[in-house]
């Protein structure tokens, strides 16, 4: 678990950490003052044996160039002041009680024969193999110091890596650390589909139907129907469904027949994709963007104890931003609830003029509620 986060020209940060953290981190700030891309960091920096999570990161925020064929990367936004030359460098390091976590993001002018095995990673294709040998020779590297594990792309004049390069990248069978990262539009169909068919006849599946009924009691199973059918692969007339909410059904105890998850409205599926997505990050990090997306303010409470006390259970950290200050409020429910007294729960204040967050302990979280002092 991460005790500090430091971030060196990442993004809005030419500077900036993160210290006392705890199991639960709700991060707040005004807007665009940096908190989602702390949570790319920390994606970033246990993406070590999954080079694609930069190119979800990167399409998510509108991050690419156009080509004639393809997408690139536009890798200058990751750099702070959103410039690169031969020279720029950003880091994140998160440390724990027992090791520094390090990714070392470098631009790099290299010589062309040191860049001829990238070829291997395509797919045999002429026409592709044609298209590297006329870009300059400027590379991206990522380096994860404690792993020992590099990735060297080459760029295009403008900046931009080939998405191909990135996709056909070898994984590794060594352990990782599980992270799984929730915009604001949740996961897909597929993603969410996926992840619920591993715990499927598990004890964490009691979980994920716990989570719904803390928007709808009533329901008292639920079931995946695979996305192959009602998910985002769904087309009419050649168009793929984005923002699809197909892929499950729950059994409700006053309707006779089950009924499609869409259909009950965005909070049951916000919910249901924190309950899976906690489950399936054991042992790692659960990143989330904009927690309160698509969520009462009555059911806040429930959430964060259902949260707080499955990251326990198995041993996530949570790192969650919002804006709402009836979701950061709803800590004082947990920490008073569960008599927590330790390093369980804090909040990090994120302004853009401090190179380190303001924190909020769990006492000072209860005080500034109960005194309406405000922390956001």
């Amino acid at each position: 678990m991460l005790k500090s986060l430091t971030i060196n020209n990442f993004r809005c940060f030419q500077s900036f950490e993160l210290q006392q953290l705890s199991r639960v981190n709700l991060l707040v700030g005004m807007n665009n003052s940096g908190k989602t891309s702390i949570l790319e960091a920390i994606q970033l920096l246990y993406s070590a044996y999954q080079p694609a999570q930069l190119q979800k990161i990167m399409f998510y925020r509108g991050e690419y160039l156009w080509r004639e064929r393809d997408k690139q990367l536009d890798i200058r936004h990751l750099f702070y002041g959103r410039e690169i030359s031969v020279g720029s460098k950003f880091s994140i390091v998160g440390t724990n009680d027992k090791y520094q976590e390090n990714l070392i993001a470098s631009i790099q002018a290299d010589s062309p024969n040191k860049l001829d095995e990238q070829k291997d990673l395509f797919y045999n294709s002429e026409e592709i193999t044609d298209e590297l040998d006329e870009l300059e020779d400027i590379v991206f590297m990522l380096d994860w110091k404690k792993k020992e594990v590099s990735i060297r792309r080459r760029l295009s004049p403008d900046g931009g890596m080939d998405v191909r390069i990135l996709r056909s990248s070898r994984i590794t069978t060594e352990a990782v650390t599980k992270s799984q990262f929730i915009t604001p539009l949740s996961l897909d169909i597929d993603e969410i589909t996926q992840l619920f068919d591993e715990i499927v006849l598990t004890p964490e599946e009691t979980l994920a139907l716990e989570a719904l009924q803390i928007i709808e009691p009533k329901i008292e199973r639920i079931a995946s129907i695979g996305p192959e059918k009602y998910g985002s692969n769904t087309r009419i007339l050649n168009t793929r469904i984005v923002g699809a909410r197909g892929g499950f059904r729950v059994k409700v105890s006053d309707q006779k027949q089950p009924i499609p998850i869409g259909s009950m409205g965005e909070g049951i599926w916000r919910i249901l994709a924190l309950a899976i997505a906690l489950v399936s990050a054991q042992g790692g990090v659960l990143l989330v963007d904009e927690i309160d997306t698509g969520l009462h303010f009555s059911t806040m409470s429930d959430m964060w104890k259902l949260i707080w006390k499955t990251a326990k259970k198995l041993d996530v950290q949570v790192f969650a931003t919002t804006h709402n200050s009836d979701c950061w409020r709803s800590l004082t429910d947990v920490i008073q609830s569960e008599s927590l007294k330790g390093e369980e729960i804090s909040i990090h204040r994120i302004e853009t003029d401090k190179n380190t967050s303001v924190v909020f302990t769990e006492s000072e979280i209860v005080i500034a509620d109960q005194d309406d002092i405000e922390v956001r």
